[in-house]
């Protein structure tokens, strides 16, 4: 072998070598509370559909005092086939429904109590509306989730001690296998009073241990969790800093809840890992009625909700509710197709293809070209005790954008506490375009457009080494709105 050959095998184990310990490099270690792997999968379904349905649909009031005679539960032309596929072609991909609300009505069999569909003249009491649903959805490949409240206007039992454990017969009857897996139970911490006179004090525990006993992979939704928590309103809007994280000692769902610009932006470094569930109507109200059908919600209103949501590090939980029919209104479904249609053409073109990223990084397996990427579990991070840094975007000539998405590597916990963008200006100087303060699983920025062919992001804060696993940028023309 003459010296050249020897020079050149030497080079290349040396290249070798350093490629091996290169992606020999570790993550990250898991930073504070971090997101369990059902958890992460529930954020990324990223819209879901509530389904708010029962004698509320009849009798036209938001909150039954169950004394409603089970009769008038009588849909005419029942169709949950519709409604999944209603929801798979608007892009959610689960659906929850009111099971029981505060008038204590079972939309199934529920053999703890005298208040359900058994009791109707609907199908002569033997229909089963979280039947017919759950089969739908797994044919339309949706999940099925369930919102059971524990207020029950109806049960005599009812602020006593035997309730609890009635409720958890409760649950088990829906839970217990009959409807198959339920990726969400919702809890409203509601508590008023019984057909007694009395209020319940509710075993949160009892009722927490039962969901994670019969199904446990579901994510339990209240005000405090365990799996999710409420945003604080039911406007649509999570806060503009959104942690996942939230303090949960002392408090409990409903009136010990935490105060609500706590469920609205969370807590940093908090012990505990409950994202923002961000639930709002299509409607005014959360049952169907006639009169509210033109006031459902524009296309517009409806991005406006997803921006501030979805875009906020949040999930959408939009309530489109059957009609007395038992079938989504035509003008509710025409408008969630608009939004589809919307959503698909704001967010159809990628404006980052074909552009370099640089900038320093832990190693070549956590690379900046990794935020290009759209593999999640591809991601660029910093090395350990490194909380600021800077992310070079050069794009493949001078492109037009006003929405910048973003994303972090939430397995490992939420990190990023403050950071801004600057678009390179014509005359090679940096001008800052955006500041914000977290991002969490996905934040999309509303910019006034801007034509770059760069792109600068400094993270100027995070509570542990940061990671990046997108970085996109799009222009939106329908909604144009600004305001991140």
């Amino acid at each position: 072998m003459n010296v050249r050959s020897l020079f050149s095998c030497l080079c290349a184990a040396a290249f070798a070598a350093l490629s091996a310990v290169s992606c020999m490099t570790p993550a990250p270690a898991p930073f504070g509370a971090c997101p369990s792997p059902q958890q992460v999968a529930w954020q990324q379904r990223e819209m879901n559909m509530f389904c708010h349905f029962g004698p509320n649909t009849f009798t036209g009031v938001e909150w039954g005092d169950g004394t409603e005679p089970e009769d008038i539960f009588n849909p005419t032309e029942l169709d949950c086939r519709q409604w999944a596929a209603t929801a798979r072609a608007a892009g959610f991909r689960g659906i929850i429904v009111t099971a029981k609300h505060h008038d204590g009505f079972c939309l199934w069999p529920s053999p703890e109590s005298a208040h359900t569909v058994a009791q109707s003249r609907w199908r002569d009491g033997k229909g089963d509306v979280l039947r017919e649903l759950s089969e739908s959805c797994a044919v339309e490949g949706l999940d099925f989730g369930v919102y059971i409240s524990p207020w029950d206007r109806n049960d005599p039992r009812y602020g006593t001690p035997a309730y609890n454990a009635a409720f958890v017969r409760t649950l088990e009857s829906v839970l217990g296998g009959a409807y198959g897996p339920v990726f969400e139970q919702w809890f409203d911490g509601a508590c008023g009073e019984g057909p007694t006179g009395r209020r319940q004090v509710y075993d949160w525990p009892l009722f927490n241990e039962t969901v994670q006993r019969l199904q446990p992979l579901a994510v339990i939704f209240s005000d405090v969790g365990p799996g999710c928590r409420w945003v604080g309103n039911e406007r649509g809007e999570a806060g503009r800093t959104n942690w996942s994280t939230l303090e949960v000692e002392g408090f409990e769902p409903g009136a010990g809840s935490p105060p609500v610009e706590v469920l609205n932006g969370g807590t940093p470094g908090a012990s505990h890992w409950a994202a923002a569930e961000t639930d709002v109507s299509i409607r005014p109200g959360w049952f169907w009625r006639a009169s509210e059908t033109p006031q459902v919600k524009t296309v517009r209103d409806l991005l406006k909700i997803y921006y501030e949501s979805v875009g906020r590090n949040s999930l959408l939980l939009l309530n489109v509710p059957p009609d007395t029919r038992g079938r989504i209104d035509p003008v509710d479904s025409l408008r969630l197709t608009e939004f589809r249609s919307a959503l698909d053409a704001i967010f159809a073109d990628d404006l980052t293809q074909g552009a370099a990223a640089t900038g320093k990084a832990r190693g070549r397996r956590f690379a900046p070209a990794n935020v290009l990427s759209s593999d999640y579990d591809s991601y660029w991070a910093l090395s350990d005790g490194e909380t600021t840094g800077t992310l070079t975007l050069t794009l493949d000539g001078e492109k037009t954008f006003n929405r910048i998405l973003l994303q972090e590597y939430i397995p490992l916990g939420q990190r990023i506490a403050a950071f801004h963008i600057e678009a390179l200006t014509p005359e090679g100087t940096w001008k800052e375009i955006a500041r914000e303060t977290t991002i969490g699983y996905k934040r999309i920025l509303l910019i006034p457009t801007v034509t770059t062919a760069a792109l600068r992001l400094t993270i100027d804060d995070a509570l542990a080494c940061p990671t990046l696993t997108r970085i996109a940028l799009y222009n939106d023309t329908i909604y144009c709105a600004t305001s991140n």
